[in-house]
């Protein structure tokens, strides 16, 4: 009876380990809409079904959020090297502390940081809700098909999210 209960008890703290790690959204074959958008700063109305064709890296951000700011310059970078050749990113700029959602600050912030891309102002994680997030910052890369075929959450992972984006932009539309 004790090595039953021992089995259970690994088993039960095996399953929450499990889900407290484990992917944290459930993957879909297309990417969701853009949706619940409050206001698109850098851009006029984006929506991922006109931007089929192109490879989309979304990323899930907030201005401040030092991980968030860290990453920054890799993915402006991304932007200037690799959007004439069919890659187009978006930020989702989704707050976390109540000053964060005032689109003053958040165009501030754009411009502190120089991001020449489009942001989405998503103050009622709708955006957030439809990917399933649950992080700052996340990166989702997005095929020309509109699938999302990768995802990074948090720091570090350039060069192999670098690579996954050269070979997206290698595959044939």
């Amino acid at each position: 009876m004790k090595n039953l209960f021992v089995t259970l008890l690994a088993g039960a703290t095996f399953f929450n380990a499990a889900t407290a790690h484990g992917a944290p959204f459930a993957r879909v074959d297309t990417a969701p809409e853009f949706t619940g958008i409050d206001k698109w700063l850098n851009s006029r109305p984006l929506s991922m079904q006109g931007l089929r064709g192109k490879v989309v890296l979304v990323d899930f951000w907030t201005y401040t959020c030092i991980n968030c700011i860290r990453t920054l310059p890799h993915v402006k970078r991304w932007h200037e090297k690799y959007k004439d050749q069919g890659l187009v990113v978006v930020g989702v700029h989704t707050p976390e502390y109540p000053f964060e959602r005032s689109t003053a600050n958040v165009q501030g912030a754009i411009k502190r940081f120089g991001i020449p891309y489009p942001v989405a102002q998503d103050n009622r994680y709708a955006t957030w809700e439809a990917y399933s997030n649950r992080y700052w910052p996340a990166v989702y890369l997005i095929d020309r098909r509109g699938r999302i075929v990768y995802t990074h959450f948090g720091e570090s992972a350039y060069q192999e999210t670098e690579a996954k984006i050269q070979a997206l932009l290698g595959e044939v539309a």
